[in-house]
């Protein structure tokens, strides 16, 4: 049993080794942390004692007095934060905290004199330390019940401990005072009550900032102290089995326990040097035993806010601002995938990022997809292996100004990127960065989706009120065609009738007036969709070329081989014819309008140039691409380009427009020949 109660000790000694280190490590300089500091090395102190005197025989009055000096140093310690006292000055002013000590000590020296001079002094030490671990639980209930619900939640591990130990001791005393003799199975117990005690004080140690232990100050301190901890468990673990397989196996006992105790301490070592275990240490104590780099109530509420108000009315513009104010940055981008290798930047933030160099991108698009990892491109340049399977073009990441990359999902579908610049002095990214901005890509993305649902729905809406009106159309279009069916019927009847001659003038003038009307709102789109079948590119652009030709300026053709493809003719035409008409419309009748083919790598590129009056970059991101917003007034409806730029995605093709004020527009269209 002294051995066991030994160990117990022992074991309680190191923890609050420990526990002595990551104080010191703190460097808490107020009052509340030194006092913590002298308990827990009184702590330690007195396990060493308690430790050794079965060993060494000497008399247990040095430990007892070691723990009633740490007894003391407890009510002290649980008195100044129950009054909030920082420093020793307000201590000694304190008049709670001054009559206390007075008492205490009084009733110390007191019993502590009569022990030694009474040949029953033992009962008169017992006495005391009912009366102190008594006093000790008073304090710790009032502490608990007086303190803020907030407050609680960081005291509450140090009550259980302290109320733990106390109670143990208060049990041990109350019967070593009626018999005046210590029940010694419960003092060799005490070392592995103070031993599960030490993880809950640490606890509270984190929680209260007035002890914390900050995670800024010494992570090195703690790692190695913890691997220390984990070394001197395992070992001690491997002597007990050890002993036990000595005391058992007889003959040969002592030979296989010290094959078995090499043997472990080589799998121990080997263990030690893993740089996998040592890396999940060192993310474990940083997440449970420092204090967070993030307030994550704080963050999540304030991005919240940001979703509701908003910080303009481009919501990529707003999921990009949240990211940066998050990280305190003022470079970042929004890149979304429009299809395979083709990527579109939606918004970019002090950035200047070259729009046709974004295929770059679709190596960390696969790797992302794959592992669902945000991307530091400075720790994928510097750590070899730090990104399995990533190509990444690191020179055009530095070139375009970005260090991470962070992938955004869609319902597990790939949607694209966060691009973000960090400040030089930042470093890499920790797991606590990493951590939120996981967090955020996923709340941004669920932001993106909903808004961009909410347009598809306004679009929709817009359709079917335009769907709405090509009925009252097709409505005026049949009693035009009835008044002119009835003008036929009759002809044959009054032909000769000057009447009616001066009627079916009428009837024509009024049926030309209503045609022109509905043309005019129709801007010769055709409602039905003809097949798809070979047709010869050139020729429908020359068709379409001879029509515009009509109006001036003149459209120049270059075509620069026979191109054909399986294609809806007459849509492919509507849209060529629609793009030659702006361009015609935004330039003087003296300027020029050109459009070219050619076959690339199996793509049917065109070209459509002009040096009309040109659009701004604001207008291209938010109205060109726009139904129904329209620069023609009544004349047009504002659904040509986005009807051109569906049907050529609609193709698996993708369409580009460069445009400067006053100097022109060039429409770049890319559609996929399928043999």
């Amino acid at each position: 049993m002294e051995v066991i109660g030994s160990t117990g000790y022992f074991i309680a000694a190191f923890a609050y080794l420990i526990f002595i280190l990551l104080l010191l490590a703190a460097r808490n300089s107020m009052l509340t942390g030194r006092l913590l500091l002298l308990a827990s090395s009184l702590m330690l102190v007195s396990a060493v004692a308690a430790g050794f005197q079965p060993k060494q025989g000497f008399s247990l009055l040095p430990v007892l007095a070691l723990e009633t000096v740490k007894l003391l140093t407890w009510s002290v310690l649980i008195l100044c934060t129950q009054a909030n006292i920082h420093t020793f000055s307000e201590l000694i002013r304190h008049e709670k905290i001054k009559k206390y000590l007075a008492i205490t000590l009084g009733l110390s020296v007191l019993c502590w004199l009569l022990a030694m001079t009474s040949s029953s002094g033992a009962k008169y030490i017992f006495s005391l330390f009912l009366l102190l671990n008594l006093w000790l639980l008073v304090l710790l209930e009032q502490l608990y019940r007086n303190a803020d619900v907030k407050v609680k939640w960081a005291l509450w591990s140090l009550i259980i401990a302290l109320g733990m130990i106390t109670v143990f001791d208060f049990v041990l005393f109350a019967q070593a005072a009626m018999v005046n003799q210590l029940d010694f199975s419960y003092w060799y117990a005490r070392g592995f009550v103070a031993t599960v005690a030490m993880p809950l004080i640490l606890i509270s140690t984190r929680r209260i900032k007035d002890w914390s232990v900050n995670v800024f100050v010494s992570r090195e301190v703690v790692f190695y102290s913890s691997m220390l901890l984990i070394s001197g468990l395992y070992l001690l673990l491997l002597a007990t089995a050890g002993y036990v397989i000595n005391y058992f196996g007889g003959a040969w006992g002592d030979v296989i326990s010290i094959a078995f105790v090499i043997l472990g301490g080589t799998v121990l070592a080997a263990l030690l040097i893993t740089e996998k275990l040592r890396r999940e240490v060192k993310v474990f104590i940083t997440k449970h035993f420092f204090a967070n780099k993030y307030d994550y109530r704080i963050e999540w509420l304030k991005s919240i806010e940001q979703l509701e108000e908003g910080v303009s009315d481009d919501y990529y513009h707003t999921a990009t601002q949240i990211i940066c104010s998050t990280l305190n940055i003022d470079k970042a981008a929004l890149v979304k995938k429009m299809s395979a290798e083709h990527y579109a930047c939606m918004y970019q933030q002090n950035l200047a990022l070259e729009t046709e160099q974004l295929y770059h991108l679709a190596p960390a698009d696969e790797f992302c997809q794959k592992y669902n990892w945000i991307i530091d491109v400075r720790e994928y340049a510097s750590v070899e292996q730090s990104y399995p399977e990533l190509e990444l073009d690191i020179d055009y990441c530095r070139a375009q100004g970005f260090d991470i990359l962070v992938p955004i999902f869609k319902e597990k579908v790939f949607y694209g990127f966060f691009l973000l610049a960090l400040p030089a002095e930042q470093g890499s990214l920790n797991w606590e960065d990493r951590d939120l901005l996981f967090a955020l890509s996923k709340q941004l993305s669920n932001y993106l989706s909903l808004n961009e649902a909410n347009e598809s729905l306004a679009e929709s809406k817009q359709f079917e009120a335009f769907h709405r009106m090509s009925a009252f159309l097709v409505h005026d279009l049949k009693n035009i065609q009835a008044q002119l069916a009835l003008i036929s019927s009759n002809a044959k009847r009054h032909r000769n009738n000057p009447e009616f001659v001066d009627d079916v003038f009428d009837t024509i003038d009024s049926a030309t007036m209503r045609l022109e009307k509905v043309l005019t709102q129709l801007r010769n789109k055709q409602v039905a969709e003809s097949e798809k079948k070979a047709v010869s590119i050139n020729k429908l652009i020359e068709q379409v070329v001879a029509q515009r030709n009509v109006q001036q300026p003149q459209v120049s053709v270059s075509i620069a081989s026979e191109i054909a493809m399986e294609i809806d003719a007459e849509t492919f035409s509507s849209v060529i014819n629609h793009l030659l008409q702006n361009a015609q419309e935004a330039t003087n009748d003296d300027g020029w309008v050109k459009i070219t083919a050619e076959l690339i790598k199996n793509n049917l590129h065109l070209a459509i140039v002009d040096n009309g009056s040109g659009m701004s970059a604001d207008f291209i991101q938010h109205r060109l691409f726009k139904p129904f917003d329209t620069t023609k007034g009544n004349a047009g409806m504002g659904i040509g380009v986005y009807e051109a730029k569906q049907f050529v995605e609609s193709l698996g093709g993708t369409m580009q427009v460069t445009s400067f004020e006053n100097e022109g527009s060039l429409f770049n269209i890319s559609i996929p020949i399928k043999g």
